[in-house]
C-alpha cells in the first residue's frame, strides 16, 4: 500500500541515484515519484565570479544525473529560479501529495526549507527530509550530560563506540526504480543561460558527477594502505581528492566510511578520522550556528588585528615572498583546490603572521574552493586562528620556511606554481631572501624583483601574535 499517489524528490546536494536517502524513501512510499534540481537564483545570484568552477561542476554532474534517470526510464526537471519559489509550485503542478529532500545543515539553508515546509503545508502537501551527508548529524553523537562535543578526540571515540552496520549500510533506491514517473522534461539549461561561463574545469581534468566520484575512489582504494605516509606532502598523491563530490554528494558518505571502516590498516584509519572531522564540524555548526560569523572562543571575538589590505591582496595573489604560502594560494586561484596541509599553512599565515581577520580568508575560500563546504571551511578557519573548538593553541604558530623544508623538501610543489624560482638554488629555495646578494646578481635573480621580498619577519609577527592572543586570553580569566 503506497502512502501518497505522486511525491517529488528535490535533489540539492546529493546528485546521485544510489544509496540516497530522500530518493530511497520517496519510491518506497509512492506509486510514481519525479525527480528535481533547480539551479537556485538565491544561491547564485551571490556568487561573485561568473566563471565559478562549482557552477559547471554542478552543472556537469546534473547532466549525468538526468541520463542515468532518463537510463531508468524517467527524467529530471531541471529549473532556473528562486527554489523556495519554484518547488511548492511544481509539486503543486505535478499534483504531488508530498516533497522528499535530504538534510542541508547551513543556517541559510535551513531557513528557506523551512519557508518551503510552510508552503507545501499551505496546500497541504507533505514536507519529508532524511539525513544523507553525513553519518552522524545533529543530537546523534553527545557526551554523556547530553551536550555537544567540543574536542574532537572524544567526540571520535563517542562516534567510533556508536558506529556499526546499520549507520552504514545503503538505500538500495535500484529496487524500486520501477515506481520513478515516466515522463519528457525540458532541455537543460546551458551554461550561458544560467548567468555562468565556461571555466578551465576541462583542463584540470576535474572528473565529474556520479562516474567521476566512482574513478576517484576506486583509484584512492588502491593508495589508501599508504595514506597516512603520504597525505601531508602536496607534491605526492596522497589523499582521495573526494572532497568536491562530497560536497555536492555524487557520491554517498556511507560507501566511504563503510570501505575505510571495514578495511585495515592505519592509511584507512586515518582516513576515517577525516571523515569523522566532517561529522564533527556539520554537527558544531548545527549546535552553534553562530560559528559563521564570529569566533567559538568568545574572548577571542575582537582581536585587534591590523587588517592590511596590501597585505591581504598579496596574500591572495601568492605575493608574499614565502614560497609554499605563495605556492599554496596560486594554486588555488589556478585549480579551486588547495591541499588540506597547505589550507592550515596558508591560513595561519594569514592570522598569525600578516595579523588579518580570519574571517577575510575564510570568506575568500569560499568563493574559491571548489570543495567549500560552511561547515568545513568555517571549522578549518577557526582551528588555524585558534578561535574556534579544539582550536589550535594560540600559542602554537606554523613556521611557513620549516612547513616548507618539512612537507616540500625538494621544493617540487612550489616550483610547479612559482616559476619564477626556476633561478633560485635549491638550498635557498624555502627561504630565497637568504640568497647572499653577489649570487642573486650572478643568477639573474633578484629578490624584490623576480620575486618579492617577506611582507613581514615571522619571528616578529610571532611575538605580536602571541602578545595579541595572550592579552585577550588574559582578560577573559585564563592563560
Amino acid at each position: 500500500m503506497h502512502r501518497y499517489h505522486t511525491s517529488l524528490c528535490w535533489f540539492r546536494r546529493d546528485l546521485r541515484l544510489d544509496d540516497h536517502a530522500a530518493l530511497y524513501h520517496a519510491l518506497k512510499a509512492s506509486r510514481a515519484v519525479h525527480c528535481v534540481f533547480v539551479f537556485d537564483t538565491d544561491i547564485l545570484d551571490g556568487l561573485v565570479n561568473r566563471a565559478d568552477r562549482r557552477v559547471e561542476f554542478i552543472w556537469h554532474s546534473v547532466q549525468e544525473l538526468r541520463a542515468a534517470l532518463q537510463q531508468a526510464g524517467s527524467d529530471l526537471h531541471v529549473l532556473h529560479c528562486s527554489a523556495q519559489r519554484l518547488i511548492p509550485r511544481l509539486a503543486q503542478q505535478l499534483g504531488a501529495q508530498a516533497v522528499y529532500c535530504n538534510h542541508d545543515e547551513e543556517p541559510d539553508s535551513l531557513a528557506r526549507d523551512a519557508r518551503v515546509a510552510a508552503q507545501l503545508s499551505a496546500q497541504g502537501i507533505g514536507f519529508h527530509d532524511h539525513k544523507d551527508h553525513v553519518i552522524f548529524e545533529r543530537g546523534e553523537v553527545l557526551t554523556g550530560s547530553g551536550t555537544p562535543y567540543h574536542v574532537f578526540t572524544p567526540y571520535k571515540n563517542a562516534w567510533l563506540k556508536k558506529l556499526d552496520d546499520f549507520y552504514l549500510r545503503s538505500y538500495p533506491t535500484e529496487k524500486y526504480f520501477s515506481r520513478l514517473a515516466a515522463f519528457q522534461a525540458a532541455a537543460l539549461p546551458e551554461l550561458d543561460a544560467l548567468g555562468f561561463l565556461a571555466t578551465n574545469l576541462g583542463q584540470l581534468s576535474i572528473p565529474c558527477g556520479m562516474s567521476g566520484a566512482i574513478r576517484l575512489f576506486n583509484d584512492f582504494t588502491q593508495r589508501m594502505a599508504h595514506h597516512h605516509e603520504t597525505r601531508d606532502f602536496p607534491a605526492l598523491k596522497g589523499v582521495s581528492y573526494l572532497s568536491t563530490h562530497l560536497r555536492f554528494g555524487t557520491i554517498s558518505i556511507r560507501a566511504l566510511a563503510r570501505h575505510a571502516h571495514h578495511s585495515a590498516g592505519q592509511g584507512a584509519r586515518v582516513w576515517l578520522s577525516e571523515l569523522i572531522w566532517r561529522d564533527f564540524y556539520h554537527t558544531l555548526l548545527h549546535h552553534y550556528p553562530r560559528v559563521t560569523g564570529h569566533a567559538f572562543k568568545t574572548q577571542f571575538e575582537r582581536l585587534p588585528f591590523t587588517n592590511d589590505p596590501d597585505r591581504f591582496e598579496a596574500w591572495k595573489n601568492g605575493r608574499t615572498g614565502y614560497p609554499l604560502v605563495d605556492a599554496g594560494m596560486r594554486q588555488l586561484n589556478q585549480t579551486g583546490y588547495m591541499h588540506n596541509r597547505l589550507r592550515m599553512v596558508t591560513a595561519s599565515f594569514l592570522v598569525k603572521d600578516l595579523h588579518i581577520d580570519w574571517r577575510w580568508g575564510e570568506r575568500y575560500f569560499a568563493e574559491h574552493l571548489n570543495d567549500f563546504d560552511l561547515a568545513a571551511n568555517n571549522g578549518g578557519w577557526q582551528w588555524a586562528a585558534s578561535t574556534g573548538c579544539d582550536a589550535q593553541p594560540w600559542f602554537r604558530i606554523f613556521n611557513p620556511v620549516t612547513q616548507s623544508e618539512r612537507f616540500d623538501a625538494s621544493g617540487k610543489f612550489i616550483r610547479r606554481y612559482l616559476p619564477e624560482l626556476s633561478n633560485c638554488p635549491d638550498p635557498y629555495l624555502h627561504a630565497p631572501w637568504t640568497l647572499p646578494l653577489a649570487e642573486q646578481r650572478a643568477r639573474n635573480f633578484l629578490i624584490g624583483r623576480e620575486y618579492p621580498a617577506p611582507l613581514v619577519d615571522h619571528a616578529l609577527a610571532r611575538d605580536t601574535t602571541l602578545a595579541m592572543f595572550k592579552a585577550m586570553a588574559n582578560q577573559d580569566g585564563t592563560d
